[in-house]
């Protein structure tokens, strides 16, 4: 089958990055100051326009595999430069500054949606 450029740009263009979050809060975090850290993440769709959706919950996995991470978020993008400069984004940063006080461990894993 041979594609034309328009169709070329068109399946790049469709392309989606995922960028997972997984946190696992300090015990002593309350369920308030938790949840200033969700809505604060929540908010950076609206503020960080590279963000082309945004979704999130908590773990209910009955495997007990889930090693204390009870968060995930699920950002994407359409290239990794959007990503990248997502990262160093100042709102980005600022939300890091509200959950680092409450943040016990993180894992991050990026992938390309086959």
């Amino acid at each position: 089958m041979i594609t034309s450029p328009a169709q070329a740009q068109s399946k790049s263009s469709n392309k989606v990055l995922r960028h997972v979050v997984l946190f696992k809060f300090k015990d002593a975090s309350t369920a308030q100051e938790v949840k200033v850290v969700e809505d604060a993440f929540v908010a950076l769709k609206g503020k960080i326009k590279l963000i082309k959706d945004f979704e999130w919950g908590t773990n209910n996995s009955p495997e007990n595999l889930n090693q204390g991470l009870t968060h995930c978020f699920l950002a994407s993008f359409t290239s990794e430069k959007d990503r990248d400069d997502y990262l160093v984004h100042p709102d980005h940063k600022a939300f890091v500054e509200v959950l680092l006080p409450h943040l016990d461990k993180v894992t991050v894993i990026d992938y390309w949606v086959k």
